[in-house]
């Protein structure tokens, strides 16, 4: 991936994007998708599911925590023998390889979209239709302010969106199988 219709197009775009303003904004987009900040939401909805379905009752409550937590688990080991196979350099000032897909932007697509899961069956359709317009929104500012600052092409990003969709589905179909 060092040459190629691809990275010409990346750095067409991250060219047209990288450095705009507002710098604030676009760095705290990006942080959005830090394990530190990812890692405590995650856990602060899990607790809130957990805490909700235990009060409602439910049976096999310990699914959705647990199926969240292996979705989070499998971002490093999807993304870091990725990240080493392809060992593609980043954009300018970047540093050396690495660089996809987007780490950052796989734990940001995973921990959001499964916070949104978890919230979907306690919500009417109206706040549920909000919920995933937010979710959408947070992981394109996410993916955004990655290229903004400088620090992904446009398709680290998007191949870590393609690579977390699966994981997504297979823990909202294993949570939807659990009676939830």
């Amino acid at each position: 991936m060092s040459e190629g219709p691809l990275l010409r197009a990346d750095e067409r775009l991250s060219g047209a994007l990288a450095g705009r303003p507002p710098a604030g904004a676009a760095e705290f987009c990006a942080d959005l998708g830090n394990m530190e900040v990812a890692l405590p939401v995650l856990l602060l909805f899990l607790g809130a599911a957990a805490w909700h379905a235990r009060r409602a009752g439910r049976r096999r409550r310990w699914l959705p925590p647990l199926a969240a937590l292996a979705a989070f688990a499998a971002v490093p080991l999807l993304v870091v023998p990725l990240k080493a196979l392809v060992d593609r350099p980043g954009p300018p000032g970047a540093g050396p390889g690495g660089y996809y897909p987007s780490g950052h932007t796989a734990t940001a697509t995973v921990v959001y979209g499964i916070c949104a899961l978890l919230l979907l069956p306690l919500l009417r359709r109206a706040a549920r239709r909000i919920v995933i317009a937010l979710c959408v929104l947070v992981n394109l500012g996410v993916g955004g302010g990655l290229m903004l600052r400088g620090y992904h092409w446009p398709l680290d990003v998007a191949a870590s969106w393609l690579l977390c969709l699966p994981l997504l589905a297979g823990y909202g179909w294993l949570t939807a199988r659990s009676g939830r």
